[in-house]
C-alpha cells in the first residue's frame, strides 16, 4: 500500500497524513472525530484548558518560591519560539541560551514548528511573555487574539537580526539607572533678604555653578535642601554659570533657610549605560 490512499488505517499501521496547519511533534495525539463541529467544540476546550491552566501555574509557584524570590531582582524574558522547521528551532534556541546576563534569565515557554496559533498566544498572555517566529506566518485568529491580548508577536527570517533584537529587548527591560554628577560647591558667606524671599551671598569654592542642574544644601554634614536653582546671579546680572572663586547670589526655589557656612553643592544626574 506503499503510496496509495487509504480511507482508514489499523492500529500499528505506519501512514503518511497530509494536511495539518502546523507540524506536530512527535508523541502528539491524534484525534479522529466525527464532524468539523466537534473538531472545533474540542479545540475551543482545550484552548480554555491551556489558558486556564496558564492563568494559575504562575500564582502556585510564586507561593511556593515566595522566599527564593523575595531578594531576587533578575528579571525573566518568557518566549514561545516558533520555527519554519526543527533545525532551526534548535539553532535559534541555542543562540539566545548562549546571551549571557547577571540581570535577566531566558525562559522557552514552548517550541514548536508551524504557525503561529491561538494556543500560543494564549500562553503568552497568560505567562506575560512574547512569541518569536522564525520562517514562519501568523493564524489569522491567532493574529486578532494577539493584538486583543496585547501579546508581542516578532517575526524573522534572519537569525542573527533576531538575537540581535531579543538582547535589545533584554535591555529595555531593565531599569533606568542614574548616577550623581558633582559640578561645583558655593559656601554662603552673607545673607540678604529681598522682596520675594532670601538670597544666599556666595562664593564659588570648587568647580562651576550651573543654573540648570540641581542644588543640595549642605549644613553640619547633612542634607537641609534638594532641589533646583531658582536665580543665579553676578551682581544684577543673571547668570547660566559661575565659576571657582568667583561671588554669585544664589536663590533656591522657595527655600529660604539659608545661613553663613552652609555648602551649596550643584550636581546633575546622569543615566547609565546598560548592560547585560
Amino acid at each position: 500500500d506503499f503510496g496509495n490512499q487509504l480511507k482508514e488505517a489499523g492500529p500499528s499501521m505506519p501512514v503518511e497524513v497530509l494536511g495539518f496547519s502546523g507540524v506536530p511533534k512527535v508523541g502528539d495525539e491524534l484525534v479522529v472525530m466525527d464532524s468539523e463541529r466537534a473538531v472545533k467544540k474540542l479545540s475551543e476546550e482545550r484552548l480554555e484548558e491551556l489558558r486556564q491552566e496558564k492563568l494559575t501555574k504562575p500564582h502556585k509557584a510564586r507561593l511556593q518560591n515566595i522566599w527564593a524570590e523575595v531578594g531576587s531582582t533578575k528579571k525573566t524574558l518568557k518566549i514561545v519560539l516558533k520555527g519554519d522547521v526543527q533545525g532551526s528551532i534548535q539553532a535559534i534556541e541555542g543562540s539566545l541560551m548562549e546571551i549571557k546576563s547577571e540581570k535577566i534569565d531566558i525562559e522557552i515557554l514552548h517550541k514548536a514548528a508551524g504557525p503561529i496559533s491561538e494556543s500560543d498566544v494564549l500562553l503568552c498572555s497568560a505567562s506575560d511573555g512574547i512569541i518569536i517566529g522564525f520562517g514562519v506566518k501568523v493564524e489569522n485568529k491567532a493574529l486578532r487574539l494577539g493584538k486583543q491580548e496585547g501579546v508581542e508577536i516578532r517575526l524573522y527570517s534572519i537569525i542573527y537580526e533576531l538575537i540581535d533584537q531579543i538582547k535589545e529587548a533584554m535591555l529595555g527591560m531593565l531599569d533606568t539607572e542614574t548616577r550623581e554628577k558633582l559640578l561645583g560647591k558655593a559656601e554662603v558667606k552673607q545673607i540678604f533678604k529681598i522682596k520675594r524671599g532670601r538670597v544666599g551671598g556666595c562664593i564659588v569654592n570648587e568647580g562651576q555653578i550651573n543654573r540648570k542642574a540641581r542644588a543640595r544644601v549642605i549644613r553640619q554634614g547633612q542634607a537641609v535642601y534638594d532641589g533646583g536653582f531658582q536665580t543665579l546671579r553676578r551682581f544684577q546680572d543673571e547668570a547660566d554659570t559661575v565659576k571657582t572663586g568667583l561671588e554669585c547670589g544664589i536663590r533656591l526655589g522657595n527655600y529660604l533657610e539659608y545661613e553663613v557656612g552652609d555648602i551649596i553643592e550643584c550636581y546633575e544626574l546622569e543615566k547609565v549605560e546598560q548592560t547585560l
